[in-house]
């Protein structure tokens, strides 16, 4: 297949590292000032399931590259947006459009800018992070990606992709819900994002200590009486199965959001956090504890963005 993965940081790089060294024909679109380096020096990964290098192409200028059959988005949520112009050029009327971000968001903006006919729901699972650009450092989780049809049902055009990853080594599933899966994903990921940046403690210290943990537990139930509220099919035991995963995590876990707070970086805070504080506030749910950690965490999201302009 020909792939091309919108951005080479902690997720893009690792998956479309494990599609390029099984073989696929994949492209990397990233940012300038970063093409030159990773020409030079291609992609190292450092995982758990093993260390590898691959030197796939790369470019700044996606129209070169022309249709493609398949196109991850890996760049951080509030990348979206601005990202959809890069993808533009590489849709034809056979690609899909599939998005890996955080949040439960992402599918909307693609949406908005690309139409509906290419873009499916996507989810993926990895503790990754960039130690310096083409470096990748996998530390925890098995990596898989689920995706699927916004509408539901089956998604024949996505199974060439799902048997790619497969050949990859990396665990795939098409959903026939893949709405559900996002929010599976968002109701851990969110609550473990807001929690572990208040505390700036790893995932082993959050689950050990009574007070946090309840907290934690208090930050799903919220998440999860928003999705039943805008009819997401939630399990019934989608809390006590996000609490399983966590207490199966590594003990030294932290996300992404965690990370770019503590080292006064622009983070994922308004599609987390605060975004489960505007779904409660559109739908009348309570949403105490979520209010509660981005009033706490604003202030250096802020700071950080500020040292952006």
């Amino acid at each position: 297949m020909r792939i091309a993965v919108i951005g080479a940081g902690a997720v893009g790089a690792y998956f479309g590292g494990r599609l390029a060294q099984a073989g696929e024909d994949v492209m990397f679109v990233t940012r300038p000032q970063a093409v030159d380096h990773l020409r030079a020096n291609g992609l190292r990964i450092e995982s758990v399931a093993g260390d590898f290098a691959v030197r796939p192409q790369f470019t700044a200028n996606p129209a070169e590259l022309g249709h493609v059959d398949a196109v991850l988005v890996a760049v951080k949520s509030w990348q979206v947006r601005e990202a959809t112009q890069t993808i533009r050029p590489l849709v034809g009327d056979e690609t899909i459009v599939v998005p890996l971000q955080n949040g439960v968001e992402a599918p909307e903006h693609l949406i908005a800018a690309l139409g509906d006919g290419a873009v499916l729901g996507g989810v993926c699972r990895i503790i990754s992070a960039v130690i310096e650009p083409g470096r990748i450092r996998h530390s925890g989780i098995e990596p898989s990606v689920t995706f699927g049809e916004l509408s539901g049902g089956a998604c024949a055009r996505g199974v060439p992709l799902r048997d790619a990853f497969r050949r990859a080594g990396v665990a795939a599933e098409i959903s026939s819900d893949v709405t559900c899966s996002m929010w599976q994903k968002f109701l851990f990921l969110a609550a473990w994002g807001g929690v572990g940046s208040v505390t700036r403690m790893d995932i082993g210290t959050i689950r050990s200590t009574a007070e946090t943990r309840e907290l934690l537990v208090s930050a799903m139930h919220e998440i999860a009486a928003i999705a039943r509220a805008r009819s997401v099919r939630l399990p019934a035991d989608a809390v006590a199965a996000a609490m399983d995963f966590i207490d199966r995590s590594p003990a030294h876990g932290t996300t992404s959001m965690q990370r770019d707070l503590a080292a006064g970086r622009a983070s994922e805070l308004e599609q987390q956090t605060g975004a489960v504080v505007r779904f409660g506030h559109l739908g009348a749910v309570p949403v105490p504890v979520h209010e509660f950690l981005f009033a706490c965490l604003l202030p250096t999201e802020t700071l950080a963005r500020r040292s952006m302009a």
